[in-house]
């Protein structure tokens, strides 16, 4: 990157189930919490980037949602970001590419979700337009023939409703199977994993740590997942402070707190066909991420990925080059993938078990790594972590992901 741009200060709500707490509300917490965390004030912003997906769905709030949950923060400009899952993430590609275009120098991201509704089917639907709503049922078709090969044993799809992008990562899940040999087991590995890792993380959603055997024998989904492989349904904000050299020395923040933004780059999906997994675009954008930030996969030292659902960690695991093809699932069940481990990933819990409020969830990741690489994630900490790297996925555009963003961070 040709200029030097910084994490300056990062703040993040728990995430979980909050009924009684507006967007707004939300919002402010975590850009509060970002700001005193960069011993900055709303005067010291020259620009925001506002992620949010659901808040028309929910509650009809279709347009200027950044500007009003921002409205008394400060008079900056504020830019609304939506990109589905990837919304976060993006706003915060925006803000490090702002500031490194020399439009600003002190910068935020932002990201507010509220998904809980006593209205069950709202939540659920709410990501009903994620993918393609004018080809839904040709679309669904393709989607589900990934995992045709692998026959679900009886009992093993809930009778309970559920989001089809369930069903979707299931067949993404039966083709992995089919190809590598994956087992259940193995995606049971990764969620046992992050519901252990995120016993520590304070900010989680859920706190209670399973075995693999508990995750096996949990309630269904649809095969392989079980509950506890899946994300739930949030509500939350997370918030980043980007800022150049001269933004830096404003904010007069400590200089070991600020963390160097290595790369960012946003990849958009294809119409690749489903085993061309080398043409994945987690794949394409990883590459030119590493290229641009002059490191490779060897030398990451901490890994926030998307696992929406355990296999989404699998394959993210092996696209961004952490290890081969195939081996993402022996290496989470051989533990390498654990605090401690050989190349730990979702230290937070991930979004199984810290949560997934969709808007808020790229943020989050940047909140963990930065608190990793400074070294003050308390006993989810990775020891000696230098390189970390964020993937951050979001909606559906023929086999994959409709847009992906990797960031890479370094001290």
């Amino acid at each position: 990157m040709s200029t030097s741009v910084f994490v300056a200060g990062v703040g993040m709500t728990p995430f979980g189930k909050h009924m009684d707490t507006s967007v707004k509300q939300l919002t402010r917490q975590a850009v509060q919490a970002a700001l005193a965390d960069a011993q900055g004030d709303p005067a010291s912003l020259q620009g925001a980037f506002f992620g949010n997906s659901t808040q028309g769905h929910m509650d009809g709030q279709h347009m200027i949602r950044g500007e009003l949950a921002l409205g008394d923060i400060g008079g900056f400009p504020v830019v609304n970001v939506e990109n589905a899952c990837a919304s976060a993430s993006t706003a915060f590609h925006l803000a490090v590419t702002y500031v490194r275009a020399g439009a600003a120098d002190v910068v935020l991201a932002v990201g507010a979700e509220k998904m809980y509704s006593t209205d069950k089917a709202r939540s659920f639907s709410a990501f009903d337009g994620a993918w393609d709503v004018h080809d839904t049922e040709a679309g669904k078709e393709r989607l589900l023939r990934m995992g045709r090969g692998v026959e679900p044993p009886p009992g093993s799809v809930s009778i309970k409703p559920y989001s089809v992008f369930m069903d979707i990562y299931a067949a993404m899940g039966r083709m992995h199977m089919r190809e590598y040999g994956t087992t259940q087991r193995q995606f049971a590995a990764v969620s046992a994993k992050n519901h252990a890792h995120s016993v520590h993380n304070p900010l989680a959603q859920y706190r209670e740590a399973y075995t693999v055997e508990q995750v096996l024998t949990a309630a269904p989904i649809t095969y392989p997942l079980t509950l506890p492989m899946c994300s739930p349904i949030s509500d939350g904000a997370a918030a980043a402070i980007v800022c150049s050299e001269a933004g830096l020395a404003r904010l007069g923040v400590a200089r070991n707190r600020a963390m160097r933004v290595l790369a960012s780059v946003l990849q958009t999906g294809s119409d690749r066909p489903a085993e061309a997994l080398d043409r994945h675009l987690v794949r394409q954008g990883s590459a030119k991420a590493y290229e641009q930030a002059g490191v490779g996969p060897q030398d990451v030292s901490v890994a926030e990925v998307h696992d929406a659902t355990a296999i989404g960690e699998i394959i993210q695991s092996e696209v961004l080059g952490l290890c081969p093809a195939g081996e993402g699932g022996p290496m989470a069940e051989r533990g390498e993938t654990r605090i401690g481990g050989r190349i730990p990933i979702n230290p937070s819990g991930g979004l199984e078990s810290k949560g997934h409020p969709i808007g808020a969830t790229g943020l989050g990741q940047i909140f963990e790594l930065v608190t990793q690489l400074r070294g003050e994630a308390g006993a989810r900490q990775v020891e000696g972590a230098r390189i970390a790297i964020a993937e951050n996925g979001g909606g559906l555009r023929g086999v994959e992901e409709a847009v992906a963003c990797i960031t890479l961070l370094g001290r």
